[in-house]
């Protein structure tokens, strides 16, 4: 049976809220009892933010991710079982030898299930973030290589392959936890709308690939949307929160890293600052915090 959020402000979660930076600390809600569930990627698992928990150094997960974020600040019970490169198959294989598939941290008890996935499915974005930036440096940054090399390729894999993967994924999901509420975070922006002057040297895409893997960023995050909608999951959609704030942004703005002269080990995935908007921007839409 599903548990019931109870808005109660606790002091303990109003401090931890303060401590984690967390805006609207004052209205802060706990919810007593909630069985959460963390499942995902490396955008879900906070690869490269410290610090790492030793739990699992293979899935390079850290304790500051958006998820520990969300428990810390609404004092739920976490079963937090994020993965680095973890693929939508991995919520029903295991991805490392000892490392249990994702799906056996939810049960019929469980009450709220976040995730981001999908990015990993076809290798899209190591995939595109590479051959993009090998194709940008070639050219000094001038006109647009990998479009003119790859086209839609990378589209029609995630409309062929990854769109009909992560709706099976949530709804073998929802078959084990039928009363939970599933939210599916999208990816907030790598690469702004256009080419910026001075991103190149942090990012080298090429001036008009900049727009093209926005373009397969956006088209991935709308295939997750729809699964999410055609399951009955919540969609989290970070295409206006996190505008502004791509790896072409200096230091302080910036959620993602960037690919060169970051601040991460994990290049192109979001830092602190991103962890913990994510988490703000999950619980509002959840009405959470």
């Amino acid at each position: 049976m599903r548990k019931p959020i109870r808005h109660v402000m606790h002091s303990s979660a109003l401090v931890g809220a303060l401590s984690l930076g967390l805006s609207g600390a004052t209205t802060a809600h706990a919810t007593p009892n909630l069985d959460y569930a963390a499942l995902g990627d490396s955008y879900s698992a906070g690869s490269g933010v410290l610090p790492v928990d030793p739990a699992n150094l293979l899935c390079l997960r850290s304790t500051a991710n958006y998820p520990h974020l969300i428990a810390a600040r609404t004092g739920a019970h976490l079963k937090d079982v994020t993965c680095g490169g973890a693929q939508t198959k991995h919520f029903s294989e295991a991805q490392y030898p000892g490392v249990a598939p994702q799906l056996d941290a939810v049960t019929a008890d469980t009450d709220l299930v976040t995730l981001t996935i999908g990015g990993n499915d076809n290798n899209t974005f190591i995939n595109a973030v590479t051959a993009c930036g090998s194709a940008g440096l070639l050219s000094g940054g001038k006109g647009s290589p990998c479009k003119d090399k790859h086209g839609t390729s990378f589209d029609d894999r995630i409309e062929a392959n990854t769109y009909p993967a992560v709706k099976a994924a949530l709804q073998r999901l929802h078959a084990k936890a039928p009363g939970a509420r599933v939210a599916v975070l999208g990816y907030p922006w790598i690469t702004p709308a256009t080419a910026e002057p001075g991103c190149f040297a942090k990012l080298p895409i090429a001036s008009g690939d900049v727009p093209y893997l926005r373009g397969i960023q956006a088209h991935l995050n709308a295939v997750v949307q729809r699964a999410a909608e055609e399951t009955g999951s919540t969609y989290v959609d970070f295409s206006q929160v996190s505008d502004g704030h791509d790896a072409c942004k200096a230091g302080g703005t910036r959620w993602i890293e960037p690919l060169l002269f970051g601040t991460s080990v994990v290049p192109v995935h979001p830092n602190a600052l991103g962890e913990r908007r994510m988490a703000e921007h999950a619980m509002d839409v959840l009405g959470l915090g």
